[in-house]
């Protein structure tokens, strides 16, 4: 009897056991491709509805349909964690896809900031994220569509403006400051003082109320959604629904060269030592490996533009190689993508990747532009802050409401994007409901103030 791809599954998964690796539960499933595509664009099976997973729902079908992109396989990690197979892949693309999802549900389970994230959100983010679409079902038949997505659209412009290193549920700011009791110099004040209670009182100081927000607040979800003035509890929910998936994919952003690079070491090994698999599929399995963890290259680049598969494989087996798997996996518990490049892109696997700037010369020879390893690894991971998104903070709230935001453009290096900046401002002051202002810097690094005004 013909054997089907579900077949190697459990004796791929006693292998990958053998050889260390450990995971909660994974549920296979195949799928159509239509569905791969929207749970790629949506991030999960069952999400919120919103007019912007359409258009990249539009945009991703241009791209697979012009030969740009292939969807194998989306993981969920959890427990159980959840991975969908493309009914269209061959045997031995999902030999290789099963290998290498086992290999991501061994990250997931035991790297810290995946942990962190995931026992503060929910291991059962599938079941958790279909909850919440199915609240913003409800919301829609109580209050309609039209205000239910003018809340979306400002919490969605909003999803990368968390701050992981807060807890998911964080407490509201004090309500006053500290007080300061000044103290009592004199043995006649402090005589007098413990004589009458109401002479006691008085030397204590008057109660100042706390600024809102005490600091630079860069968890624009979390703030909107406890200090916005007239928010009500169901347009607050939507926000923190929103922070809650943020918080969900933060370390899917923020470990990609790490985990892709885990998965593609582990399927790569698991391949090999798997000798129950057919010799040809075995083959084609291989080439479909190389393809997944190929370089991409044109012109005057960084050579990875950034393959992160590759980038990760050909570090993971540095480090191996160098190392043992012994520190490998301590390394991949610990480590996020910032740490990982920057301790272990040396500038041999830099120049051996040939990730160095470069350009062909009319004379036929290659002319290295940079060869600044720390330049390169910034240049790698330098736009996985606040999941790429320029870095800007909630800095004052007025006397009469006005929310005062502020770019951090010397960190950024740049201005920003004017258009965008508008947009996004009108959609937050539709649910501050009270004018937003943000301070930036123009193309030319000249101070810039947008604003946002309360519509009459």
């Amino acid at each position: 009897m013909r054997q089907t791809w579900r077949s190697y599954v459990p004796r791929l998964e006693e292998l990958a056991h053998t050889l260390g690796l450990n995971w909660s539960p994974v549920i296979f499933e195949a799928v159509p491709d239509s569905f791969m595509s929207e749970i790629a664009i949506y991030g999960l099976p069952v999400r919120m509805p919103h007019w912007s997973f359409g258009a990249r729902y539009i945009y991703q079908l241009v791209q697979r349909h012009m030969g740009y992109s292939r969807l194998f396989e989306v993981v969920f990690p959890g427990n159980p964690g959840h991975a969908y197979l493309a009914s269209s892949n061959g045997l031995a693309d999902n030999i290789l896809v099963t290998a290498h999802v086992l290999g991501h549900a061994d990250f997931s389970n035991n790297n810290m900031l995946f942990r962190r994230c995931q026992e503060q959100v929910s291991e059962h983010i599938v079941e958790h994220a279909a909850s919440h679409a199915r609240q913003i079902e409800r919301d829609i038949e109580a209050h309609g569509t039209g205000a239910v997505e003018q809340v979306l659209d400002a919490a969605l412009s909003l999803e990368q403006y968390v701050d992981v290193d807060q807890a998911l549920r964080r407490e509201r700011y004090a309500e006053y400051l500290p007080a300061k009791v000044p103290p009592i110099d004199d043995a006649f004040r402090a005589r007098y003082a413990s004589l009458d209670a109401g002479a006691a009182a008085a030397l204590q100081p008057r109660r100042i109320r706390a600024p809102v927000p005490p600091h630079p607040e860069r968890d624009l979800l979390w703030f909107i959604a406890n200090y916005a003035p007239e928010l009500e509890s169901w347009e607050r929910d939507i926000f923190l629904a929103v922070r809650e998936e943020s918080f969900y994919f933060y370390p899917v952003f923020a470990t990609q060269i790490m985990n892709e690079g885990w998965a593609s070491y582990w399927h790569a090994r698991l391949l090999r030592e798997a000798d129950f698999i057919p010799q040809a599929a075995y083959l084609d399995a291989i080439k479909c490996h190389s393809d997944v963890v190929r370089p991409i290259a044109a012109g005057e680049q960084v050579a990875l533009s950034v393959n992160p598969y590759h980038l990760g494989f050909t570090l993971w087996e540095s480090v191996v190689e160098h190392s043992g798997i012994d520190v490998a996996r301590r390394i991949m518990c610990e480590d996020d993508d910032f740490s990982f490049v920057r301790n272990h892109l040396t500038r041999e696997v830099a120049a051996d990747m040939g990730l160095f700037r470069f350009q062909s010369q009319d004379n036929g020879q290659i002319k290295v532009i940079a060869e600044d390893i720390d330049a390169l690894r910034e240049s790698l991971v330098g736009g996985k802050y606040n999941f790429g998104a320029p870095r800007v903070a909630a800095a004052e709230v007025r006397a009469d409401g006005t929310l005062v935001l502020v770019h951090d453009h010397q960190i950024d290096g740049s201005g920003l994007d004017s258009e965008r900046a508008r947009m996004v401002l009108q959609y937050v002051q539709r649910v501050w409901r009270r004018p937003v202002l943000l301070k930036t810097v123009d193309e030319s690094s000249r101070p810039l103030e947008l604003a946002a005004a309360v519509s009459a």
